[in-house]
């Protein structure tokens, strides 16, 4: 990284940090214009935007930590941090440092892009073009980031007390005089789904760089968002538009499912490769998968192999990654196909039409099974078409950081509902759904500071 990078990243991410950790007037009153004045080009909004160890490298995790498909052993548990003990018991803790101040990190920095956009020097049409894509792309950024907060910091959209929930404080602007409170669900989540339809308006269909956005990705993140809002319609109808843009499926027939790392960075798949810093008790050498999500897979299920490896005492641990690194210190949680052809099929079969319910999912699981030995589901199916693909999301998708969002939600339907279960040092630890430990505390210190109401 240069010098000058390095410069302008360093103002940004010193200025976030005074944002997040105070509230001191002594610091709000020292103005940002001289430290922001070194942001005065287009090359200058491009070099903050698309460095990807800044901006796509801590997507929160914490709800990964807290789900159900992995255990710790007593041992393992007692090694882990005192934060990922306590959620992983899903205990009052907010100490929470990273997963709470870093998206804000990512935010402010796309903050400064979209501030700065249409003050930088323009020198000819091509520049002006390209401002408007760097908005647009900070638009998302701000958007997904926003998001990842909102599945951690407050309770699961309701719609008949959403403009009475509280939602998550919203940092729309890079001025630090800017004053911080608590905004409501509604406008949480009305916030995010503009800054991703203002996307929209100058973001390109493809790019060769994976980590920035698409219209695709927007798309993309729009059927998460509604989805997660039990807005099916909306969440079909986007994951609908981004599957017309980009629809590729890896055959797992093509992957070395022996390998430590079975896939590619960036792979075919990928339509918005971002990572989060995973957790140290989901760690390849602690994390244990759930015996009987391991259990649900096929023999003849690539899926068996390619994402787990055995432990040699009869547990697994989870090398599936889409990141493309071995290990589980890091963990893809970006948007892909997969994720799209799921979250159309599930939006399908809740609208009553099970035969395009059925191609989408059928279409994903033939891409999954051994050449050849992949019997299609057909109409009617036993146990119900909705279970059957949730059943089949939780085994596509786990470690991606989505599952804590889909017990969320589907938590407020009994049908689907699940209660949680731990077991540390003879102990029973339970979660209920609609527990209020669904909803994480906030950070002890930005609360002290800032005056945010905590979460119970």
């Amino acid at each position: 990284m240069n010098m000058y990078k390095h410069n302008i990243l360093l103002s940004v991410f010193i200025l976030s940090w005074i944002l997040m950790n105070t509230s001191c007037s002594k610091f709000l009153e020292k103005k940002t214009d001289q430290s922001l004045s070194i942001v005065s080009t287009v090359d200058d909004l491009h070099e903050l935007l698309v460095y990807y160890p800044w901006m796509n490298s801590y997507s929160p995790s914490l709800g990964e930590a807290c789900s159900d498909n992995y255990y710790l052993t007593d041992d393992d548990w007692g090694a882990t941090s005192e934060l990922t003990q306590n959620l992983y018991l899903w205990q009052k803790y907010d100490q929470l440092k990273g997963d709470w101040s870093s998206p804000y990190r990512m935010i402010n920095t796309a903050n400064t892009v979209i501030d700065n956009a249409d003050k930088v020097t323009i020198n000819n049409s091509g520049e002006k073009q390209r401002a408007n894509t760097l908005k647009s792309m900070a638009y998302f950024v701000r958007a997904f980031y926003h998001f990842g907060l909102s599945q951690l910091f407050m309770k699961v959209y309701n719609k008949e007390t959403a403009k009475s929930d509280l939602g998550i404080p919203l940092k729309l602007t890079s001025d630090l005089n800017e004053k911080i409170t608590r905004a409501t669900a509604e406008v949480t989540y009305r916030q995010i789904i503009s800054d991703l339809e203002l996307s929209l308006k100058s973001l390109p269909i493809s790019l060769k760089e994976k980590y920035l956005a698409t219209k695709q990705a927007a798309y993309g993140e729009l059927s998460r968002v509604y989805l997660s809002m039990q807005d099916y319609q909306n969440a079909g109808k986007y994951a609908d538009s981004c599957l017309k843009l980009y629809h590729n499926l890896i055959d797992y027939n093509s992957v070395d499912s022996t390998s430590q790392s079975p896939f590619e960075q960036f792979n075919l798949e990928d339509i918005y490769d971002i990572q989060s810093i995973s957790p140290n008790s989901l760690q390849q050498s602690k994390a244990k998968v759930d015996s009987t999500l391991y259990k649900s897979y096929a023999n003849n299920d690539i899926r068996k192999y390619a994402f787990f490896q055995s432990n040699g005492d009869g547990t697994f641990h989870f090398k599936g990654n889409y990141t493309g690194k071995p290990g589980n210190h890091t963990m893809f949680t970006g948007i892909a196909t997969d994720e799209m052809f799921l979250n159309r099929a599930e939006c399908f079969a809740r609208q009553g039409d099970s035969s395009a319910a059925l191609n989408d999912l059928n279409n994903l699981l033939r891409h999954r099974y051994v050449k050849g030995t992949f019997k299609q589901y057909s109409s009617p199916v036993s146990g119900g078409l909705i279970k059957l693909i949730l059943k089949e999301r939780r085994k596509e998708l786990l470690f991606r950081g989505l599952r804590w969002t889909d017990l969320r939600r589907l938590n407020k339907e009994s049908e689907y509902a699940d209660t949680l279960y731990r077991f540390i040092n003879g102990k029973e630890y339970e979660l209920l759904p609609g527990s209020d430990r669904y909803t994480i505390q906030i950070d002890r210190r930005s609360v002290e500071l800032s005056g945010l109401i905590q979460n119970p």
